[in-house]
């Protein structure tokens, strides 16, 4: 696991050893089975993770208890109720994990250490943050401008292998469609 962590830090950032050390020791390291919840709604944040094997579904329950999949987190993501972990607020999102999953957790205090201490850290956030920021906004802006039809089409070329990993239901709360639609969209077209 230790070896993961390190090759996805230096694919922004180098590290020697010695710093790599020092980062390692604001980690621990969990393992959780299959639907347990690393964030709960409504519970303070203390962490964020990031995934060394399984799967995550983020997830936002409205007023109505209508559950929406913000996202889906893979090996080598980082993921959590991020406002809520910088702000130190109650969480508005869920984190489960939708297969048996191996996470490193960093704290605030962690994350805070890490940038006062190792600028390149600094920078290896300020990046990972900045492409999650975008990759965000291009997400809402599927959402509002793509029809279900290409929504579909690109989540499958983004991440070929979600749906063998999680269920029609789930997918089609990522995509914003019925199940229905969702089997509609999946079936093959006319060649």
């Amino acid at each position: 696991m230790q070896q993961q962590l390190r090759k996805h830090l230096e694919q922004i950032v180098s590290l020697t050893d010695e710093e790599f050390a020092l980062v390692l020791a604001q980690f621990t390291s969990r393992h959780q089975r299959k639907h347990q919840f690393l964030i709960r709604e409504g519970e303070r944040v203390r962490e964020i993770y990031f995934v060394v094997t399984g799967l995550l579904k983020l997830v936002h329950t409205d007023a109505a208890g209508r559950a929406h999949v913000v996202s889906f987190a893979l090996e080598d993501w980082w993921e959590g109720d991020f406002a809520a972990y910088l702000a130190q607020t109650p969480a508005t999102l869920s984190l489960q994990c939708l297969e048996d999953t191996a996470v490193w957790c960093l704290s605030l205090e962690g994350y805070e250490y890490l940038c006062r201490h190792l600028p390149q850290m600094a920078r290896f956030f300020l990046v990972k943050f900045a492409r999650g920021g975008v990759a965000a906004q291009q997400r809402i802006l599927s959402l509002l401008s793509l029809p279900a039809r290409e929504r579909y089409e690109l989540l499958l070329r983004q991440y070929p292998t979600l749906p063998q990993r999680v269920s029609k239901t789930l997918l089609a709360a990522y995509l914003g469609v019925s199940r229905e639609t969702l089997s509609r969209l999946a079936e093959p077209g006319p060649k």
